[in-house]
């Protein structure tokens, strides 16, 4: 099935890895960096490599692009990561990022969506802990 992820990356921590000659894995691996949408059944998204992708911050566009920019296709993705690593059911392949990337902060208010198929939603918040 298909499904929409932000991934979400905290520049400040990236920036400081950058400097310490850090793996910058720690700055895409904090809790809650990756929301992910409920998942759609293979056959509501026939040509997955022709499908309109969009991101509001505040109701403001800051990303629209369709699949088909995408610099491979969904198939050859697929059968490329299964002759390096087994996938199992509930594995997630995340292809790309469209342009349009910036900061999001505490009390904004993230949408985004597969053209006419669905949105997500939510709210940027503090970490507490």
């Amino acid at each position: 099935g298909y499904a929409l992820a932000i991934d979400l990356t905290a520049r400040d921590i990236q920036d400081e890895a950058k400097k310490q000659g850090l793996p910058w894995t720690v700055a895409k691996g904090q809790d809650y960096f990756c929301p992910i949408s409920n998942m759609l059944p293979k056959a509501q998204i026939p040509d997955p490599d022709n499908v309109g992708i969009w991101l509001r911050v505040n109701d403001e566009p800051r990303q629209r692009s369709n699949t088909k920019h995408m610099v491979h296709r969904t198939d050859f993705l697929v059968s490329y990561i299964s002759h390096l690593f087994t996938l199992e059911p509930g594995d997630v392949i995340l292809t790309g990022t469209p342009e349009g990337v910036g900061p999001i902060k505490v009390g904004d208010t993230v949408t985004a969506g597969i053209e006419g198929l669905m949105q997500m939603k939510f709210v940027v918040e503090a970490d507490t802990e």
